[in-house]
């Protein structure tokens, strides 16, 4: 059992990190000790999160154990998908190709902007009153 094969991918999206762990397997996923539909109750969610596997036909042939913290549902599953993602590309390099052209690879640059003085948010001003 030492020599265990793992393949692992970390992936970040918003202020969400992923921390995914592939073992050869039957197509387990865990999420934070929980099963995947336990803990994205949404299917279409579901659907972004495994499109790396569905895309390299990986869908049965791995168990899939993700450790995930910080942000909210959306932000969490993009950082899934990219860890997966990144792991499947340690497993076959060969892989890159398709995930790339899917954009799976590239990391979401995209976070909340912050809150700038004088503004109720980042952009939004107080209404304006002429009198």
């Amino acid at each position: 059992m030492a020599n265990e094969v793992k393949y692992n991918g970390l992936g970040r999206r918003k202020s969400s990190v992923a921390r995914v762990t592939l073992k050869p397997g039957t197509g387990n996923v865990t999420v934070n000790g929980r099963t995947i539909e336990q803990y994205i109750p949404s299917a279409a969610v579901r659907l972004d999160v495994f499109q790396p596997l569905e895309l390299t036909d990986n869908a049965k042939t791995f168990d899939i154990i993700i450790n995930v913290q910080g942000g909210g549902i959306s932000g969490q599953a993009g950082a899934i998908r990219l860890g997966i993602a990144r792991a499947l590309l340690e497993v076959n390099s060969d892989y890159r190709k398709a995930l790339k052209s899917k954009g799976l690879v590239t990391r979401d640059p995209r976070a909340v902007e912050r809150k700038k003085y004088g503004l109720r948010k980042a952009r939004r001003a107080p209404q304006f009153s002429k009198r």
